[in-house]
């Protein structure tokens, strides 16, 4: 990067899309999968072949199944089907979702829903989760860790089918599904100190 490129600022609108862009490609990702699947059982099915035990995974699946853990039960909750969604629906499905995690009684968040997007196959409803430490010498904290949250709403699966939750902590590439991964306190608090070195080297 040249002295004349400023990088996008931690909580801008260029990192809310970032991470946003990021879910939109593990989505078409796995659409392209489930067609080459498809055309891949019926060339099977003509040559009167079975092909058993193979899955396929592209590279950001692997960014999203890199971090399970076979020793620690990850938690999920029941989200809900695509006839039942709408947007109060996913913000107290976040909300339950997120009391799952493990971390400090310290932590306080709020969930704020940006947009809904109509895409040719689905819907997809943007949230944003923003986490704070205030304190009493500091109510109003000096910096915020943002989580994005993507809810998948398919325009050609079964109504009943449930919806398609991914989400992306501030900073990082790495795509979540709920009860795939486990949460870790420490991403937050990275975020947020990130934020304040960038704040105190910022020359006025």
């Amino acid at each position: 990067m040249s002295e004349s490129e400023t990088p996008p600022m931690l909580g801008s609108p260029e990192m809310e899309a970032q991470a946003h862009a990021l879910v939109d490609m593990v989505i078409e990702n796995a659409r392209q999968r489930l067609v080459e699947e498809e055309k891949e059982k019926e060339a099977e099915h003509q040559a009167q072949e079975a092909v058993m035990g193979t899955q396929k995974y592209g590279y950001y699946d692997y960014l999203m199944l890199e971090d399970k853990e076979e020793d620690y039960a990850v938690k999920n909750i029941t989200w809900p089907r695509a006839e039942e969604f709408n947007i109060k629906v996913g913000d107290e499905k976040i909300n339950e979702f997120i009391k799952t995690w493990d971390y400090e009684g310290s932590w306080l968040y709020c969930i704020d829903f940006l947009q809904e997007e109509d895409h040719e196959y689905d819907k997809r409803y943007r949230y944003r989760v923003r986490w704070s430490i205030p304190t009493r010498r500091k109510p109003i904290p000096r910096a915020t860790a943002c989580v994005y949250f993507t809810i998948e709403v398919s325009k050609i699966k079964p109504k009943h089918f449930p919806v398609q939750v991914y989400y992306v902590f501030e900073t990082n590439k790495l795509v979540h599904r709920p009860g795939q991964s486990r949460f870790r306190e420490k991403w937050l608090k990275d975020i947020i100190e990130s934020k304040i070195i960038a704040m105190e080297t910022v020359n006025f």
